[in-house]
Formats: structure tokens, sequence, C-alpha cells
């Protein structure tokens, strides 16, 4: 289990984090420290693996506790979940070794994929002395993937949502239906109205009822805006 330090000085903001921490398999949140000294005194109490650490607390920088655990020489991996976007403040978390920096708000599926790569990085350094080349481009693409493109909900398959792009893409419709997608995919209709509801909630496409003379109302799908932009982080 990957014990984790959470460094954040608003309460309900640190309850969040921990609560979603605690869905991705293998971590656990040990602790919680409200500014930079609390979380020093947290560090010689008890050993860590990890801590999620914000940079904006009131009476302390989250930056400043970064430089000073590298200082002391503590063995404890860093991701940084701020509201900070400036380059600067990204530029020295990430010169300091934090592992990678999510800036508020994000999505649930940005701070997975980041605990995911974290944990699988982590599995690979404790079962091994040494790595090879090609485990260490290993690590290096999944770092890559994690940061251009979204995990998929459960049960969805990145080849299945990309056949059901290019179908949304070869049918030319304003609006279209499932049977439409699945004319033109090949896929079924039940599994191409599951995707397409999917691409509804990840905001790649809108749905309305359209009602007929007889009969119930069909759901149709269009293009969302700015659909083309988010479908890339997906597939």
């Amino acid at each position: 289990m990957i014990k984790v330090l959470i460094v954040e000085d608003d309460p309900m903001v640190s309850e969040m984090n921990k609560f979603y921490l605690e869905q991705v398999e293998g971590f656990r949140a040990q602790g919680w420290a409200s500014s930079a000294s609390e979380a020093l005194e947290r560090l010689e109490e008890q050993p860590y693996d990890l801590i999620l650490l914000d940079i904006y607390m009131k009476d302390s920088n989250g930056l400043e506790l970064l430089a000073e655990i590298r200082h002391r020489g503590i063995k404890i991996d860093v991701i940084v979940i701020s509201a900070a976007s400036d380059k600067e403040s990204i530029r020295e978390a990430l010169q300091n070794g934090a592992v990678d920096y999510l800036i508020k708000p994000f999505e649930f599926s940005r701070l997975r994929a980041a605990l995911n790569g974290y944990r699988e990085q982590n599995r690979l350094f404790r079962s091994q002395d040494r790595l090879n080349q090609s485990e260490l481009d290993r690590l290096s693409r999944f770092k890559q993937e994690r940061t251009t493109s979204q995990e998929l909900a459960k049960g969805f398959t990145r080849q299945t949502l990309q056949t059901i792009w290019r179908a949304v893409e070869a049918c030319g419709c304003d609006l279209f239906s499932a049977e439409d997608i699945s004319a033109v995919s090949g896929i079924s209709r039940v599994s191409t109205g599951k995707y397409l509801v999917g691409l509804t909630e990840m905001g790649v496409l809108e749905m309305d009822l359209v009602y007929g003379s007889i009969g119930r109302p069909v759901q149709k799908y269009r293009l969302a805006p700015n659909g083309k932009g988010l479908i890339t982080k997906y597939i």
C-alpha cells in the first residue's frame, strides 16, 4: 500500500483529495498537514511514500516545502496539486523533483492517471535493483501517455472509441442516432449507444430527444462546439 501525506490548508479540499485518492487501488491517505512546518513534523513521525502538495497555503508555500525536503535529503515523491499555473511555479516544482503537476480545477480521470502512473513506477523501483533501457522507456511512454490522453470509463476501449469516432466523422450528419453510427461502424446498436452516451458525458457530443409523429422519442446526437478538441484526449 502506498502511504500518502496530503499537504493542503483547506480541510474540505483535503477531504476531497483523500476521497479521490482512495478511489484508486493501492493508495491510502495516512496523514494530513495544513502547513509546511506541520508537514515536516509528520515526515519526522513516520515514513510516507508520496505527498499530494498544494502550493498556495495561508501560512506557508508548497514550493519552499518541496525545496526543504530536497535540502534535507528526505526520500519521498511529490505530486503537486495547485491552482498555480504560472510557468515559474511549474518549472520550480519540476526542477525540485515533482513527479507530476496537476492544475486546479482538474478532472478525477487526470488524477487517477497520475496515481496509476506513479504506482507503476513505484512497483518497478520496489521490485528490482536495476532497470534496463526498455523498462525505463516503458515508464517514459507511460508518463507521456498520461499527460496527453485521458483514461476511459470502465468497460470502454480506446480501439472501439476510435472506430465510433471515425463513424461519427464519416456520417456527415448534423444530427445522428445510435442506429446511424452502428450502420457506419459495424458495431452493434447497443454498444454504439453506450459509447455515444459516454461521448456525451465527456462533452464531445450533445444529445437531444427528437419526437416523431408516433412512438417513443429517439435519442439524437450532435457534435459539441469543442468536441473535436476534447476527443483528442481520449483517442
